[in-house]
């Protein structure tokens, strides 16, 4: 079990990470053959610790840095469609100074938010393995210990809400004699006044088909919004 005494140094410890070797050989494949359109960058090429306000009310819990997105830029949701998505919801709803989220240098920062994922480094067709998904949870236990004023968790995706529930047994927000079911919208009250929400992840194959609209994304963080009083 991982134990950190601040957020500075669990960061440290989660970009020396190599626990899986399959996630370390494709993340470093990618940034060294690159894509076309990106060739002229240096690639992050390295595992990716959580960002935002060490104060946050609101985490935010994903799936994994994109291979040509944050496995590039070095800072989660940054870099890709899914960001774009992500940012400009946030921005609307008062949790970024800004819509756009570009590379780690442009001036993004979070308010009362904090951005962390289930798996650190990019997966193969972005479908980890469920021992890599085991092994990358002790950071998310980690940070969350941290992290003390969460009062509302919001889950992107399947995956992350899977992510989430594991991390509310951690810490006993939860008792449900059921598994929870995911859908977009769902709310669930935790113990000590928290909440647990779920979203359909902002990706291209949700945002493209219609599955998930901006319309439906920036009500689950009004929603958010309201449950913390911001």
């Amino acid at each position: 079990m991982i134990k950190s005494k601040s957020l500075a140094q669990l960061d440290r410890r989660i970009i020396r990470c190599t626990a899986c070797p399959r996630l370390v050989k494709w993340r470093e494949k990618i940034a060294r053959e690159k894509t076309a359109r990106f060739a002229d960058e240096n690639y992050w090429g390295k595992p990716l610790p959580g960002f935002g306000d060490p104060k946050a009310r609101l985490l935010i819990v994903g799936l994994a840095p994109a291979a040509h997105g944050g496995n590039r830029t070095g800072r989660m949701f940054t870099g890709d469609r899914s960001g774009d998505w992500l940012f400009r919801a946030l921005h609307k709803a008062g949790f970024a100074n800004r819509p756009t989220s570009e590379n780690r240098e442009d001036g993004l920062k979070l308010i009362d938010c904090y951005i962390t994922a289930t798996l650190r480094c990019a997966p193969p067709a972005n479908k980890p393995l469920p021992l890599e998904i085991e092994n990358c949870r002790q950071h998310l236990r980690a940070e969350f210990a941290l992290l003390k004023n969460v009062c509302a968790i919001l889950a992107l995706g399947r995956i992350g809400f899977d992510s989430a529930l594991w991390l509310c047994r951690q810490f006993h927000l939860h008792n449900f004699e059921r598994k929870p079911k995911f859908f977009h919208g769902a709310e669930y009250a935790l113990s000590n006044d928290r909440l647990l929400l779920a979203s359909f992840h902002p990706s291209q194959q949700n945002t493209f088909t219609g599955r998930l609209t901006e319309t439906m994304f920036d009500a689950v963080f009004r929603r958010a919004k309201r449950f913390i009083g911001k």
